[in-house]
């Protein structure tokens, strides 16, 4: 019964994005300054709650790997309960925790029943971990250590060396190239002091917003927002990031790898999340090289020549410019030939753009697909903490197939020609005999 409930919650989900781009999303801030983004979604008696801080692995400094750490070791222990209890407590409620960190921001979630017997202790652990992080020194040994094995690992994968190398000659000394990971040198160098002095210069009301989404009204949630951030201190917004450079040049770095596959990285720093060129990028990209099997790049090297099961590009947008990255791997031997054939792709499509046919296809996809992205709520909870953390205009759900479609041929040879420089691409190559 409750599983054709939940079904049946879903249609009602779907068919009202199908007719509706987007959730209408409220907006307001904290007493002590945080940005609060509310959707009341009262199909379903659960909350979503996401809370980001501009903390991520772009504010590690030369301690690659502290953001992710400390993000880790948040429900470790607070001051008044260890992990195994708050794991415990959380599991009796039949609430999930989670924490994460990437290039830009630290998140820390919750999912909770909105039945007020379950909801205030679940609200209570979350609050508690969020607020009073005792990170242990325990545990804060055991998980520097676990990454370190995990940097070791990576040492040995020619698809992260690929990565760490591409981002490392994209960003130079830009904060974004930084391995969010750590290495072996930065973690051995992080001390319990450091984490500390992160989550507290970070982890504070100024640097966060907060995403709400579930069977609230907006007074549950006002009360829900203060009783989070009560315990935060004000603070202040984390600095500006400087802009990521354009490259001068072309590059390109070979190294060997006892494998049987090259991987293959090509690209540029590429475009910000509120970027103006964002529709014409993305979906020339679509056509491109995101659309899978179907894009440009998929029928050229794939399709054609099969010199590779996979290859695609993409664009990372970030708070600066992220990358703009090309990629696919191949035997050794052809590693040669599907650059040639990658290169000369993306030049063909930066001179003619893509085709009627082409952009007509990629709208269909991105639009008729786009319902999909917002079918639970805990997509539609990361969609709007994407909204808050990045400054996007409330609407940017509601209007997305709009702008999608608004997209002409002509915008997208335009964009491409005027962003995306193949004469100046880091190109990487991870492969061959070692």
């Amino acid at each position: 019964m409750r599983a054709n409930r939940f079904i049946v919650a879903l249609i009602l989900i779907l068919t009202a994005f199908g007719t509706q781009a987007g959730p209408q999303i409220q907006h307001w801030q904290t007493p002590n300054g945080a940005r609060v983004y509310f959707v009341p979604a009262p199909e379903l008696p659960m909350v979503d709650i996401q809370v980001a801080f501009d903390a991520g692995g772009a504010r590690d400094g030369d301690k690659a790997g502290l953001a992710a750490l400390t993000a880790t070791l948040l429900d470790e222990g607070t001051d008044a309960l260890n992990a195994d209890q708050i794991a415990e407590r959380v599991a009796d409620v039949g609430a999930s925790l989670g924490s994460s960190s990437s290039q830009d921001m630290a998140v820390v979630s919750l999912r909770s029943v909105t039945d007020e017997k379950l909801l205030n202790p679940a609200l209570d652990i979350f609050t508690r971990v969020l607020t009073q992080p005792s990170f242990p020194k325990a545990a804060f040994e055991r998980e520097r250590s676990r990454m370190l094995i995990g940097v070791q690992q990576m040492k040995q994968s020619p698809g992260s060396i690929a990565s760490e190398t591409f981002y490392t000659a994209l960003y130079g000394q830009h904060p974004y190239a930084t391995n969010t990971a750590g290495t072996i040198e930065s973690l051995n160098k992080i001390k319990r002091e450091d984490v500390i002095n992160h989550y507290r210069r970070y982890y504070v009301a100024k640097n966060a917003i907060i995403a709400i989404v579930g069977a609230l009204d907006r007074k549950q949630a006002e009360s829900l927002a203060v009783r989070i951030f009560d315990s935060l201190p004000t603070g202040e917004p984390a600095a500006t990031l400087p802009p990521a450079a354009d490259l001068t040049e072309a590059q390109t770095i070979t190294k060997a790898h006892p494998s049987t596959q090259s991987h293959i990285l090509m690209g540029q720093p590429g475009i910000k999340r509120n970027d103006a060129d964002y529709f014409a990028l993305y979906v020339g990209n679509h056509v491109l090289g995101g659309s899978g099997l179907v894009s440009r790049i998929s029928e050229e090297i794939r399709e054609k020549r099969g010199l590779s099961y996979s290859a695609y590009s993409y664009f990372s947008p970030m708070r600066e410019a992220g990358p703009f990255t090309l990629g696919l791997q191949t035997k050794n031997e052809s590693a040669q030939e599907a650059l040639k054939v990658l290169g000369e792709t993306l030049r063909t499509f930066i001179a003619q753009g893509p085709t009627e046919e082409e952009l007509k296809a990629s709208k269909q996809n991105i639009t008729g697909g786009f319902p999909l992205r917002l079918a639970s709520n805990k997509k539609i909870v990361e969609y709007i903490a994407m909204i808050g953390f990045y400054g996007l205009p409330l609407d940017y759900l509601d209007a997305f197939n709009g702008k999608v479609e608004a997209v002409t041929a002509a915008q997208i040879k335009d964009a491409f020609q005027r962003r995306v420089h193949p004469d100046k691409m880091v190109t990487v190559i991870v492969g061959g005999n070692g």
